[in-house]
């Protein structure tokens, strides 16, 4: 059976990437190994996951072939003429270029603008990656607010635990300075007779 042609775009769905990931990192390898074997080459390999996970594969010593490629890198530059190098870099700053007019037009299409010109699968694209974005903010704005309420919890029992300590200093204080001082009971002046004279009539005459 004749495999299709696979297109050249990243897996959206997590588990086919995971799979192709290690499919063809397994694949990439073993290819080094055997190009090390068969044709007697330095072969050095390095394989980051998307997770940050190294993968790596070295005929010899990683570090050794790392320092023979700076060597030869920076006697390639150097063994250049000017105008080869100029040449390069123009070529270099262009490819960075159009990286970055990507990067801002891929920037517009989040922000909303310069739709008109997406297909279904780029605005699809668009879609799942925003979603993912939100649901992150969505994320740590839950946490932050689980933070903020944890302070304040935090802050109210060291205020209740202060003000419980006052009162207890407030009531020795009282103890030893002014052991003779009465608190007025509220019940008692609740229930003490309020003695008035109430009188009707002119003023100036008074009731006999």
């Amino acid at each position: 059976m004749v495999r299709g042609k696979t297109e050249m775009r990243r897996i959206e769905n997590a588990t086919s990437r995971q799979v192709t990931f290690s499919k063809r990192r397994n694949g990439l390898l073993k290819k080094a190994f055997e190009l090390s074997v068969l044709c007697d080459a330095e072969v050095a390999v390095i394989v980051f996951s998307s997770r940050g996970k190294l993968y790596e594969f070295s005929s010899s010593s990683m570090l050794k072939t790392i320092d023979r490629y700076t060597t030869h890198s920076k006697a390639s530059y150097s063994g250049k003429k000017p105008a080869e190098q100029s040449i390069q870099w123009k070529s270099e700053a262009a490819s960075l270029a159009k990286k970055i007019e990507l990067l801002e037009t891929y920037k517009r299409r989040l922000m909303g603008e310069g739709l008109g010109s997406c297909t279904l699968e780029e605005l699809h694209e668009l879609e799942s990656h925003l979603q993912k974005s939100l649901s992150n903010v969505r994320v740590k704005k839950q946490w932050k607010l689980l933070e903020k309420i944890s302070e304040l919890e935090e802050k109210e029992r060291m205020l209740l635990k202060e003000n419980a300590l006052l009162r207890e200093k407030v009531s020795e204080y009282l103890q030893v300075n002014a052991p003779e001082r009465v608190v007025p009971d509220v019940q008692a002046c609740q229930n003490m007779e309020v003695e008035t004279e109430l009188f009707i009539g002119r003023p100036g005459t008074s009731e006999t």
